[in-house]
């Protein structure tokens, strides 16, 4: 069996590697946008779920399963998505700063039969308090602008976590025991397989 990553994300594909799969890389190009009253972990199997679809309907050849994923900041059940500015980084720095908030993660995989399993993920992040001064220099590097909440926890922000309960690999983007464990269940090996056999 063939299996697509429906992402662009190089932290996704950093993580993936981590498990020894063979894969390629496939974006999907959908509308992301929260419909009115979502639910913050009904959006992201949502979007999971169309991002694998979506890819999947260019693979007829019943040979091709696709894995999806999609992370979001959740804070007072607000999802914040990236930022669009530096006054909108601004602000969501500013929210985060001296609160925990969650990270979910969907991650969908698709088989070559059509069915979809999908899985979310949280993880509770907690950050330090930061002032204007630290918010503004971190928004003045290349991190924060295509990141989910406006932070990367694997980069320079990595210093304003002060505690995590929960899956580290889940906040950058792909949680590696339950993807490991959803491939595996579809007899998609890992490293750990091969070892095994």
């Amino acid at each position: 069996m063939n299996l697509v990553l429906a992402s662009a994300s190089p932290r996704r594909r950093q993580l993936l590697d981590q498990l020894g799969v063979s894969y390629r890389c496939e974006p999907a190009d959908i509308d992301e946008t929260c419909h009115p009253g979502e639910k913050p972990a009904d959006y992201v199997q949502r979007m999971a779920l169309e991002k694998a679809v979506a890819v999947a309907g260019r693979y007829p050849d019943g040979e091709t399963a696709i894995l999806a994923a999609d992370t979001s900041v959740v804070i007072d059940e607000d999802v914040l998505g990236k930022p669009r500015d530096h006054f909108d980084g601004l602000g969501m720095l500013a929210r985060l700063s001296g609160r925990s908030h969650s990270v979910l993660t969907a991650i969908c995989l698709h088989t070559p039969a059509g069915e979809s399993m999908v899985e979310v993920v949280e993880t509770e992040v907690f950050f330090v308090q930061l002032d204007r001064q630290q918010c503004e220099a971190y928004l003045a590097t290349d991190e924060p602008w295509d990141k989910a909440g406006g932070y990367a926890i694997q980069g320079l922000a990595g210093a304003f976590v002060s505690a995590i309960e929960g899956s580290y690999s889940n906040v950058v983007g792909l949680p590696l025991t339950q993807t490991w464990q959803l491939l595996s269940a579809q007899g998609i090996p890992t490293a750990l397989e091969r070892v095994i056999e």
